[in-house]
């Protein structure tokens, strides 16, 4: 048997290193031909121009396509880096814009207490803001951050917005509650300011629902009151201090006695938006004693 040739079966097969060694050498014998002939610079050369220069330019478009996705990449990278950091600014804008909104409320209610302060300022006050309130849409009964330690008692009066909103009937060192003129068990001793004639001014929160609270027993044999006039609370009440203005009267009508007259008035106070309030520093009691 041959060395370099072997049989097996029916076919003849090539040692492996031999194969490696024979290509060895046709390669060799393709480059030295490449450098120092000119045998592939006719129909080979055509041959190349089909096969190897698409080959070339398909992977210069491949190389080209890379480095714009690669720079693309870079530019979403940086888009987002950006976006995050613009996200970032809007949200402390936001916060911002909300605090100055705040610090503007704030700043109105405050201008709002001065002018009531400067109204009634034969009266001492003191301000408070209210930490807590029952159940509602309104503040009917709730609860401010001063008590006793402050000087404050029960049955003082409370204002805000631009009149009358209850007295304080519980109180504790640094607490105090009120009650508001709107609930459904407050009545107040009222007169028509420009008429001085008497009244009962009375809260029901199922009626203030339509933005009104109900008076009865007025007295008014001349008919000079009418829808508009300025009610305020009088001199009579025994638990609020005189001539702090109550509200507006909306509707007026008779009774079937002929001899009163009753009907609804709007509050001067927004019971729906409270936040800070003023207590006078004195009590209907203290003053007449």
């Amino acid at each position: 048997m041959s060395p370099v040739l072997k049989r097996k079966g029916e076919k003849f097969t090539l040692p492996s290193k031999y194969l490696l060694f024979i290509l060895t050498i046709l390669c060799t014998g393709m480059v030295l031909l490449t450098f120092n002939t000119t045998i592939f610079s006719g129909p080979l050369n055509s041959i190349a121009g089909y096969t190897v220069v698409p080959f070339a330019e398909g992977i210069s478009s491949a190389g080209s396509f890379l480095r714009s996705r690669s720079k693309e990449l870079g530019q979403i990278r940086d888009l987002i880096a950006e976006n995050e950091s613009l996200n970032e600014q809007i949200a402390e804008l936001t916060i911002e814009n909300t605090r100055l909104q705040q610090d503007r409320y704030e700043l109105t209610n405050l201008r709002e207490l001065y002018k009531l302060d400067s109204q009634y300022d034969e009266y001492e006050k003191v301000g408070a803001r209210i930490i807590a309130r029952d159940g509602g849409n309104w503040f009917y009964s709730f609860t401010i951050n001063k008590g006793s330690d402050d000087a404050l008692a029960v049955d003082m009066n409370v204002m805000a917005g631009s009149g009358l909103v209850g007295r304080i009937v519980d109180i504790g060192p640094n607490w105090a509650k009120v009650k508001a003129i709107i609930a459904d068990d407050s009545n107040v001793s009222a007169m028509v300011l420009s008429s001085s004639d008497n009244m009962i001014v009375s809260g029901d929160l199922k009626l203030y629902a339509s933005g009104v609270i109900s008076f009865e027993q007025l007295i008014d044999s001349d008919d000079v009151v009418v829808e508009g006039d300025k009610i305020v609370t009088s001199n009579i009440s025994d638990k609020y201090l005189p001539g702090i203005l109550i509200g507006y009267i909306s509707e007026i009508n008779r009774d079937s006695n002929n001899l009163t007259k009753s009907g609804y008035l709007t509050p001067a106070v927004d019971f729906e938006h409270i936040e800070e309030v003023l207590v006078i520093l004195e009590t209907k009691q203290e003053i007449e004693g």
